[in-house]
């Protein structure tokens, strides 16, 4: 069975980390409210953790309220958790998966090869406005020790014109040049344009599934 989910080229050409964003899953049905939604699609998000070997680790996620909050994850989580009033989270735990859902929200993946550290971040239009990327980015240099100009920044599939009003994913990618991140790659495809292979909040009316993007410090090679 082909799995629904896919990978970003600048990533995996990475050493040391592990990461996938889930597609459109065929034959579920997702007209509902999120929770419901996500309730349905858990089973498939849990196969494809573990077919990218991040199945048996705790899962950090965020209650995602569309401001720019980020959840510091430290120390090893003995359980799944999900980080409150937060739209990102940071660590340099190799026991721990970090998950995002979006559906025409853009999901950033930052990664710090030099010091072992990533980050995930939800970023809409709020969020973008309120620049929770640079936020992820200084909080990675304060907590790890993180440089900017070494972080590798990978932007997921999102809504984009003329589907919605403004380019938030050009304005993330302005963001990050300003905190000085050299490579900034931007998958350039819109969530609202292929129904077929993802979910569009917009494009469906509030009634639609997540993707889910994660991310993972790999457990068998150095970064």
């Amino acid at each position: 069975m082909t799995l629904p989910a896919e990978q970003f080229a600048a990533l995996s050409a990475l050493g040391g980390v592990r990461h996938a964003f889930t597609t459109r899953v065929a034959g579920i049905e997702v007209q509902a409210d999120k929770a419901e939604a996500l309730r349905r699609l858990d089973k498939v998000h849990r196969e494809v953790r573990v077919a990218y070997a991040v199945g048996e680790r705790a899962l950090a996620t965020a209650e995602q309220v569309h401001g720019n909050g980020i959840g510091i994850v430290d120390t090893p989580l003995q359980r799944d958790e999900c980080f409150a009033r937060c739209d990102g989270l940071i660590t340099n735990q190799p026991d721990v998966c970090l998950g995002i859902y979006v559906a025409d929200c853009c999901a950033v993946y930052l990664v710090d090869q030099a010091r072992a550290a990533i980050g995930l971040v939800h970023s809409g239009r709020k969020g973008t406005e309120l620049r929770i990327v640079s936020n992820a980015i200084e909080l990675m240099t304060e907590k790890f020790g993180s440089h900017a100009s070494d972080l590798v920044v990978q932007l997921s599939p999102c809504i984009r014109p003329p589907h919605y009003e403004i380019d938030f994913a050009a304005e993330i990618v302005a963001s990050c040049r300003d905190s000085g991140v050299h490579h900034v790659y931007d998958s350039g495809l819109c969530t609202a344009c292929d129904l077929e292979r993802y979910y569009s909040y917009r494009a469906e009316k509030g009634k639609t599934g997540r993707m889910m993007a994660m991310l993972a410090i790999s457990d068998s090679s150095e970064l």
